[in-house]
């Protein structure tokens, strides 16, 4: 597959032996307006690419008398492996239906017609924020995967928008006709290689167990020859790992507090009951290329709550596959959709490995755009797949049980408990109401909409008790 499986290989690597706080990072590059097809540079010390097709209208369909139809017919295309529909306004909501069908590279074979989930404007950073008025952000459906491929069709058809609507007669239902928001693009997205310049002591195998060389064990640090980022990364993470509450003598109460000690204005550090701290695969373990993200990092006061989320991207992976699967959607992120880096702050596989998202440390309280509306005091966990109707696996809500044990632990937050967080603005929420709300809520909880799908929002329960359970309350 071009390399796909040697790209998942590559990046789980002892070049993933720290985690830390603050990376150094390239310039970042500025985001260039698309043309009918753009390549990002290939020579790019972790190569990637991201093809930007503007769809047409479709003539087969307008003769069929739907003139809100666009696409693209069968086209061979540079090798890709996670697709997606962008438009100019990131505030305008497309309504209606994407579907694509790829052409598998090895086989040749196309594949059926596949569903893009459309709404995905909930997931963003919220209104007024610098990262949302900079003029970059696009409006998106969410990314999907697909394998490595070489050819692909798209079809995005407009529905006619029911609304209610107040008159001085009473509430009327108005229908508004169906049209598509402008300037849609497919963005055809390569994940690349990891660096090849790291030294490979492991990979994630198929039955996705990760090997201690890609993770900061729990108990200690990691040093290795990593070129110059390795003193910043060992120094950074020595204080990092509190054994947590079942583990508390002298040695993990002394770690915790090294750790708290890090944090901005906000921590505990009041006899905190922290879970054990969990394998994170880092940023570097899985590949990022730190020179497409903003250099500088944004961080809220605290962290009271944490959001769950699916990424809607289909399960059809291999979890030896996760890092070239965040690769691409770290790249649809900030090329196609214009943030400032990965929205989320945490990723989880169905195997239950635990992943390092948006940068800037993992114990801080990185500001994310993963709820909009809610992104400020909260954190951003993101399983893997699709869950309106699969059922996520028990390792993934396990490995949410574990990270929100920890997370929320370091700021001292009960993972049963509710807390009240301010609304940004959003769909459920007007700008500045006071929410109650769960301290692990689904997405759903603070905007309108079906993530993180409701087989992931049902064992929600499940992953506070157990949390809870690991802080040793």
């Amino acid at each position: 597959m071009r390399g796909f499986l040697a790209s998942s290989i590559g990046v789980t690597c002892a070049a993933a032996l720290a985690l830390p706080l603050t990376l150094p990072a390239a310039t970042a590059t500025a985001r260039p307006v698309p043309t009918a097809e753009r390549a990002d540079d290939a020579s790019a010390a972790v190569p990637g690419r991201t093809q930007s097709l503007p769809l047409v209208p479709l003539a087969a369909e307008r003769a069929l008398g739907s003139a809100a139809v666009q696409g693209l017919t069968r086209r061979d295309v540079r090798h890709f492996s996670l697709v997606g529909v962008v438009w100019d306004d990131p505030d305008a909501e497309l309504h209606g239906r994407v579907q694509v069908r790829t052409r598998d590279s090895m086989t040749g074979e196309w594949s059926g017609w596949q569903d893009v989930e459309t709404h995905n404007h909930e997931h963003a950073a919220d209104p007024d924020t610098a990262e949302r008025v900079t003029g970059r952000v696009r409006g998106a459906t969410a990314p999907l995967w697909v394998g490595d491929s070489d050819g692909v069709e798209v079809r995005v058809r407009a529905v006619a928008e029911s609304r209610v609507e107040e008159t001085g007669r009473g509430a009327r239902t108005a229908t508004a006709g169906a049209s598509l928001p402008s300037g849609l693009r497919l963005e055809l997205v390569d994940p690349g290689q990891a660096d090849d310049a790291a030294p490979v002591s492991g990979a994630v195998p198929a039955s996705g167990a990760v090997p201690a060389s890609v993770v900061v064990p729990a108990d200690s640090p990691r040093t290795g020859s990593l070129g110059p980022d390795a003193a910043l990364a060992s120094a950074a993470n020595a204080p990092l790992a509190p054994l947590g509450a079942t583990e508390l003598p002298a040695l993990s109460r002394a770690a915790t507090e090294r750790e708290l000690a890090l944090l901005p204005e906000g921590g505990t550090r009041a006899q905190p009951k922290i879970g054990p701290r969990p394998r994170i695969v880092t940023r570097r373990g899985w590949g990022a290329d730190e020179s497409l993200r903003e250099k500088k990092f944004v961080y809220t006061k605290s962290v009271k709550a944490a959001f769950v989320h699916h990424t809607a991207s289909g399960n059809k992976y291999q979890c030896s596959q996760v890092p070239s699967v965040i690769r691409g959607i770290y790249r649809y992120h900030v090329k196609s959709m214009g943030w400032r880096d990965i929205g989320y702050n945490f990723l989880v596989d169905k195997c239950g490995n635990i992943y390092e998202g948006r940068a800037g440390g993992v114990a801080k309280a990185v500001l994310g755009a993963h709820t909009l509306g809610f992104n400020t005091k909260s954190t951003g966990i993101a399983v893997l797949g699709t869950f309106n109707t699969s059922k996520p696996s028990a390792s993934a809500v396990t490995a949410i049980a574990k990270l929100t044990a920890w997370k929320l632990g370091i700021y001292g937050v009960d993972p049963r408990a509710k807390t009240y967080l301010t609304s940004g603005g959003g769909n459920l929420y007007q700008k500045g109401k006071n929410v109650r709300l769960n301290v692990i809520s689904g997405h759903r909880d603070g905007f309108a909409t079906q993530c993180p799908g409701g087989l992931l929002y049902g064992k929600l329960g499940s992953a506070r008790t157990n949390a809870a359970r690991l802080q040793g309350r």
